[in-house]
């Protein structure tokens, strides 16, 4: 528990360093630190090939939640580096730290137990995150809404782990595979219970009403987070809990068409938002159903698709809001026609504004490329072609909302009160942070590929 142990470490020093120096404006160093440390003792712990199961089966560490914890502590910190213009107070940096603590919890679950835990620990933190920064009026609803959503989410799992436990008298993770198998209905029901309140958590169509207004009522920094860490930390607790299990009717169908309508539905509604973080909320749905679709897939290509298409959408997602100038995403001008001719004003940001958008559309050769087409194939080897095709019309419907901010960056003409804006704070430190690996992964992403 090594990564956990340093975040711990780095809540109670920032929590400390307040109460000793009557300072609430220096946890932001600590932060970064206490994440980067984490970051590379779970890289440490994955290269060692380190494996212990501690705290009788309810936790495990091995190689593959190593990884998994440094993918979620290393999108983390380019979060934490555009945070700083936003807030400097020390509740929201302990706050983060909470969460990712979570986080990885989440990650090393064995059992039922830890891993409601673990999500809980994820989830009530960033419901304090989206009101914290309080933009405008609607802030509090949003996360009002966000918490009602996370209560029902909540229940919903804890009704499918008694179903699962009355079935087979057992809360290790193992029992979902089985509970899929034996096709009884007790069993199916707790287990489409549970992944009800997988896609709930994780904004998928139709439970993913929470979404929008929690990313547009949230700062910046807040949206980045809840659309990679929490995402990535909902889609790996599904790893955990899916596994290797092979899929069968009705569980088939359910990880089939709700992920698939999620995709297009996702697509769709982006088109008609004049929000940039309202159309990155629907955007998130869309790969929501894009991460999802990938459990069709079997064997180890399961695994391999969905850790690379975190990596890759979570570090275009982190690019696009470091490289949002600051005064582009206020109350006053969240808006996509604020982006207009932004590359006469700021010609890197646009840049990166633009890398950002296609590789999310998935065009070639970005990484977003790469890992839908690990999706896709991986779908198809399984046998679920039909499903596949499916999946390929959605993601089309995608190409449109993300050319249109590439338009208005590039051809549209800026309006006459259109502030230049500044880059943020660190802005380029976090940008490097996500660009150097999209660049690596670009050219060769068998890099990450071979390590997993």
């Amino acid at each position: 528990m090594l990564p956990e142990h340093l975040l711990l470490a780095g809540m109670l020093a920032i929590l400390g360093l307040e109460i000793w120096s009557g300072r609430s404006r220096d946890g932001h160093a600590l932060a970064v630190v206490a994440v980067a440390a984490a970051g590379i003792a779970a890289l440490w712990l994955h290269a060692t090939g380190f494996s212990a199961a501690p705290f009788a089966g309810h936790y495990s560490v091995d190689p593959y939640t190593t990884l998994p914890k440094a993918v979620l502590l290393g999108l983390a910190l380019p979060v934490l580096l555009i945070s700083r213009d936003d807030f400097a107070e020390t509740p929201y940096y302990t706050l983060v730290l909470a969460s990712l603590y979570g986080a990885c919890l989440v990650v090393s679950s064995d059992s039922f137990l830890t891993l409601f835990l673990g999500l809980e620990i994820l989830s009530l933190p960033v419901y304090a995150l989206v009101v914290l920064g309080f933009l405008r009026p609607q802030s509090a609803e949003a996360a009002l809404k966000y918490l009602v959503l996370g209560g029902a989410a909540t229940a919903t799992l804890l009704m499918g782990m008694s179903f699962l436990y009355g079935w087979n008298g057992s809360l290790e993770l193992a029992v979902f595979g089985d509970a899929v198998l034996a096709g009884e209905p007790i069993a199916l029901a707790g287990a489409a219970l549970i992944i009800a309140a997988l896609f709930l958590k994780a904004a998928v169509v139709p439970l993913h009403a929470w979404a929008p207004d929690a990313y547009e009522g949230a700062s910046a920094p807040v949206t980045a987070y809840m659309a990679t860490v929490v995402k990535a930390g909902v889609v790996f607790a599904a790893l955990r809990v899916i596994g290797t299990t092979t899929l069968t009717p009705p569980v088939l169908g359910l990880v089939a068409l709700l992920p698939l309508v999620s995709m297009a539905w996702g697509n769709l509604a982006a088109i008609r938002q004049t929000s940039f973080r309202r159309m990155i909320a629907y955007s998130s749905i869309a790969h929501a159903g894009y991460l999802f679709f990938a459990f069709l897939g079997a064997g180890a290509g399961r695994w391999e698709a969905i850790v690379f298409y975190v990596v890759a959408y979570g570090l275009m997602n982190l690019l696009a809001f470091a490289a949002l100038p600051r005064g582009a995403d206020d109350e006053r001008q969240d808006r996509l026609d604020a982006l207009k001719g932004l590359h006469r004003r700021r010609p890197a940001a646009a840049a990166m504004l633009a890398i950002a958008m296609l590789s999310l559309a998935g065009l070639p050769p970005l990484p977003g490329f790469v890992a839908k087409f690990l999706v896709f194939r991986n779908v198809v080897e399984a046998g679920h072609t039909f499903y596949a095709v499916a999946g390929l019309v959605a993601s089309y419907l995608g190409l449109y909302f993300y050319l249109r901010v590439i338009q208005y960056l590039y051809m549209g003409e800026p309006e006459p009160s259109a502030a230049r804006g500044q880059p943020r704070r660190l802005a380029f430190a976090a940008s490097a942070l996500c660009l150097a690996p999209a660049v690596l992964l670009t050219f060769f992403p068998g890099w990450l590929l071979d390590r997993l």
